[in-house]
């Protein structure tokens, strides 16, 4: 078992094992700097933890060329420093005060540092990826335009004709899906796999990030711990549209009128946010919530059939597998 992915295979797990930390020594060698604030800023979130997914995707994408080509461990510090000035970001534009079972750094220095941290990491980023070629620069520009096309239109609203739903399924692939697909895209093209492993990588990533956010809108609603680094019901408090309440706006059944009122704006009152929960836990949504969930990941799965029957291929298998696990 690595990264809670049964490997099933010792020579890959230790691999994986071994890459892992020097990505971790990496990611916190990078981000040192002449500043102490701009430092500890930083660090808050790399020292938080996290689940580490998208340098894991581009370790494991890694696996279907040479796995010890150089730039690959580069890439995937690259990136998590990504992922990690996202959450710098997202977290001023939601007002969140937890991130990661820890006060976010929003709440602990306020807004403006919080925002120049995020951008500091980009820099970071930016610096690591110019000795990766000019491939790697202009796949991770393209990466980050989705990555603010989708902030962008989550905050507008669907305005092209799309259902509520389908809009927010295309802000997840943006927002989430096209950071994931970039890590196995960089493993498979940095370790010089096949063109057609590469896209098939791609797609997979693409994919397994919208099951992986899909899986959190499941568990915000029906876990009971803070498994996903925050309170259960944190997006009813913050009238954040998710899987599951977006099934239940879309409800024309009457009895649902009620439900309704409730999740269409913030709830402050947290004894409603309990009784909310409560009902949620049982509604019908749920169940077509990790019916979609099961839907995406099987495509996931799909996307990765023809690649190369090695042991990275069946541990992107088992990475579905424990995603959808979480939920039950």
């Amino acid at each position: 078992m690595a990264f809670g992915i049964p490997v099933g295979d010792i020579k890959l797990e230790r691999s994986l094992k071994q890459d892992m930390s020097r990505v971790e020594d990496l990611l916190r060698s990078h981000i040192q700097g002449d500043y102490p604030l701009v430092v500890e800023t930083s660090r808050h979130l790399v020292e938080a933890g996290g689940k580490r997914l998208r340098p894991l995707l581009t370790l494991l994408g890694a696996q279907f060329g040479d796995p010890n080509k150089n730039g690959i461990i580069e890439a995937a510090v690259v990136c998590e420093l990504t992922h990690l000035a996202t959450l710098y970001h997202d977290d001023v534009m939601d007002e969140a005060a937890l991130r990661r079972g820890v006060p976010s750094a929003n709440e602990r220095w306020g807004n403006t540092v919080a925002i120049l941290t995020g951008d500091y990491l980009f820099a970071k980023a930016s610096d690591m990826l110019a000795d990766l070629g000019p491939e790697a620069v202009r796949l991770q520009a393209r990466t980050f335009e989705r990555l603010v096309i989708g902030q962008i239109t989550e905050t507008q609203g669907s305005t092209s004709g799309l259902s509520p739903l389908d809009h927010y399924l295309k802000v997840v692939a943006d927002k989430t899906g096209s950071l994931i697909a970039t890590s196995a895209r960089f493993g498979g093209l940095l370790s010089g796999a096949s063109p057609q492993d590469v896209e098939g990588l791609t797609r997979f990533g693409e994919k397994i990030g919208i099951v992986f956010q899909l899986a959190d809108d499941v568990i915000d609603i029906s876990s009971e711990s803070n498994e996903s680094g925050k309170t259960p019901g944190t997006d009813l408090r913050e009238g954040v549209p998710t899987l599951v309440t977006l099934f239940i706006l879309e409800s024309n059944d009457p009895a649902d009128a009620e439900l309704k009122e409730i999740l269409a704006k913030p709830i402050t009152d947290e004894a409603v946010v309990a009784e909310t929960l409560k009902k949620l836990r049982t509604h019908p949504a749920l169940k077509k919530s990790r019916d979609l969930l099961h839907e995406y990941a099987a495509k996931a799965e799909e996307e990765i059939t023809g690649l190369p029957d090695i042991a990275a291929k069946r541990a992107l298998v088992e990475l579905c597998q424990t995603i959808i696990t979480r939920t039950s």
